[in-house]
């Protein structure tokens, strides 16, 4: 009976404890984005989306630029991190041998864990140094850096979570391995395959370290995707840290824009792969 009653309290105390961290962590977040919602929704208007920034002492100014910069390398890097990343996946997870699998997974794994500074000033000494510029181009590739491990073992992981029967059928109807991939496991690992690369997009797009050391920033609109150009992030630290009012409350307003583009990619991978889940119960 005492070990009974002891394993009761036990499972007490964590219960209480998890209810506890459930609370804090909620009230975290909705305090944060609270804060934001009131300090940066008085500074949200039209001309925040549509004007380019204005002098320190102007009203009217904007981050047009900046939201169409954050975009234009968000897409570079899903450009390249994307096809990257499943195609990775894949062969981990339907070709990968012992010891170069195990190399390529701790190289995944080691990359997704260095801090984005270092992938910036990797991608610094890679694009920006030869070509002799900030650019846009830079950006997109530093952020590719950090998106292809995510897409890579989220790729692997849902891949492995195919049953085994699925790739024997297809198989034992004269398939191909590469057809029973391509046509079979994938297409019944997509939403969980598509739920990882939206986060990995989410992960990229509030990187401000990555993008200081490669497409800089830019007060005007680039003429050229090589040229130095604006993203939200650094957007926000500079004005974070200017002595001047009307910059701290834009500041504020980019941040929320930002934490609401990245909330609502959380949400909608969440909707994908609960989605996917009734689907496969339906």
């Amino acid at each position: 009976m005492n070990g009974i009653r002891r394993r009761n309290l036990v499972n007490n105390i964590m219960l209480t404890l998890t209810g506890v961290c459930t609370v804090v962590t909620v009230s975290t977040l909705f305090l944060i984005l609270g804060y934001l919602i009131w300090n940066g929704g008085r500074s949200l208007d039209w001309n925040f989306f549509t004007k380019l920034p204005a002098p320190p002492g102007e009203t009217g100014g904007g981050m047009a630029n900046a939201i169409v910069g954050s975009g234009v390398m968000i897409l570079i890097a899903s450009a390249i991190g994307i096809p990257i990343g499943f195609v990775g996946g894949i062969y981990l997870a339907e070709f990968g041998g012992k010891t170069f699998s195990f190399l390529v997974r701790y190289t995944a794994d080691l990359l997704n864990g260095v801090p984005s500074i270092v992938i910036g000033i990797f991608a610094w000494t890679l694009v920006v140094v030869p070509f002799h510029g900030f650019s846009a181009w830079a950006g997109g590739i530093a952020l590719s850096l950090m998106m292809i491990p995510i897409g890579l073992r989220s790729t692997e992981h849902f891949l492995r979570s195919i049953p085994t029967s699925l790739r024997e059928g297809a198989l034992a109807l004269g398939a191909s391995k590469t057809r029973t991939i391509l046509t079979v496991v994938v297409p019944a690992a997509r939403q969980g395959i598509l739920t990882g690369m939206i986060l990995g997009v989410a992960r990229i797009a509030g990187e401000t370290a990555p993008l200081l050391f490669t497409s800089l920033n830019n007060q005007f609109w680039p003429d050229a995707l090589s040229q130095p150009t604006a993203s939200l992030p650094v957007m926000i630290f500079y004005r974070a840290i200017s002595p001047y009012e009307d910059w701290h409350r834009q500041a504020w307003a980019a941040g929320l824009v930002l934490l609401s583009l990245v909330l609502v990619a959380n949400i909608a991978s969440r909707w994908v792969l609960s989605r996917g889940a009734s689907t496969q119960r339906g």
